[in-house]
């Protein structure tokens, strides 16, 4: 066979090797990442019933927040029909938190490692360390509530202040977006809770592989969140009271329909039951049983999700 030409041979070493000391640049990759670049920047989520850049909805969520911090509990009370400390209570209960010492014989119970996300105002991390201490004797178990909201932090650090908990040792607070936690180990943590806030995250499954990530192999991912009414006269009467009365009452009592307008909506935008079960799984989560529980006939659900035994990432 004829040897290659020599002209052929230096052409080609002429376009596939750059000058020395300059970069080889590839023209048609620049423009793929260059469209793909632009493909994020487009890229849309909702606000309530509103469409917006994925880049501008912590802000609006975070002005949302900012303007009900001081008045949380009105808000929920509103939203539940007054009935959320109850499901908070009865969440707390079906977690069982803490580690009774005297089922440790061999060596002392170092407590349970918790992270409770979007959880500012400290409503459920309270609850969680009292259920430890007084029905588990448990005083080692440690809370760190993590909410990308400084002034719902900061709401919860003024409440805690009322708490046995302050300066305790037991209970801290972090400002962190749930979708990115790098701050906290992979396989650190025990129990991961979220009460009423992923349906405020803007990359819900990429807080959920995050909750998957913290966790320890056998640890709990636990939701509590409104959800779908599963009767149909009941989901009537309540999405009546919910965008006909709760706006108007938000008005009047914290002169903010804006905010209370957007919390109605993001219930109703929030997935169903099942469709929420499925994105825990997708995020490698076991589930136990059919994954929620309902209560108050779906106004409200508990979803859990069991980090396998096998699993370190």
């Amino acid at each position: 066979m004829a040897s290659r030409p020599i002209w052929r041979t230096l052409t080609a070493r002429s376009i596939r090797t750059p000058p020395t000391g300059q970069t080889y640049r590839c023209f048609s990759c620049s423009l793929r990442h260059a469209q793909e670049q632009a493909k994020q920047n487009d890229r849309t989520t909702h606000f309530g019933f509103e469409t917006v850049p994925e880049s501008a909805k912590e802000s609006k969520v975070g002005a949302v927040f900012s303007s009900v911090a001081s008045s949380y509990d009105t808000m929920n009370d509103l939203m539940s029909l007054g009935i959320h400390r109850l499901w908070k209570d009865k969440f707390v209960r079906s977690l069982n938190p803490g580690s009774d010492p005297s089922l440790y014989t061999s060596q002392p119970s170092q407590g349970w490692n918790i992270l409770d996300i979007a959880g500012g105002t400290g409503d459920i991390a309270f609850r969680i360390l009292d259920h430890a201490t007084t029905i588990n004797n448990d005083h080692q178990t440690r809370v760190t509530v993590a909410d990308i909201n400084p002034d719902m932090l900061a709401e919860g650090r003024k409440r805690s202040l009322e708490t046995q908990y302050a300066n305790s040792g037991r209970l801290s607070f972090m400002e962190a977006n749930a979708e990115t936690l790098p701050m906290i180990e992979s396989n650190s943590t025990d129990l991961y809770t979220v009460a009423f806030g992923i349906r405020n995250f803007t990359n819900k499954q990429a807080a959920l592989h995050e909750a998957f990530r913290v966790l320890r192999p056998g640890g709990v991912f636990a939701c509590l969140e409104f959800s779908k009414v599963n009767n149909s006269l009941f989901d009537a009467v309540y999405k009546r009271w919910s965008f006909g009365a709760i706006p108007l009452i938000g008005q009047l009592v914290a002169g903010d329909r804006g905010s209370y307008q957007y919390l109605v909506e993001s219930i109703e935008r929030f997935p169903t039951q099942a469709e929420f079960r499925g994105m825990i799984e997708e995020a490698g989560f076991l589930i136990p049983g059919k994954g929620w529980e309902d209560l108050t006939g779906g106004i409200a659900a508990i979803h859990k999700g069991v980090k396998p035994l096998d699993k370190r990432r």
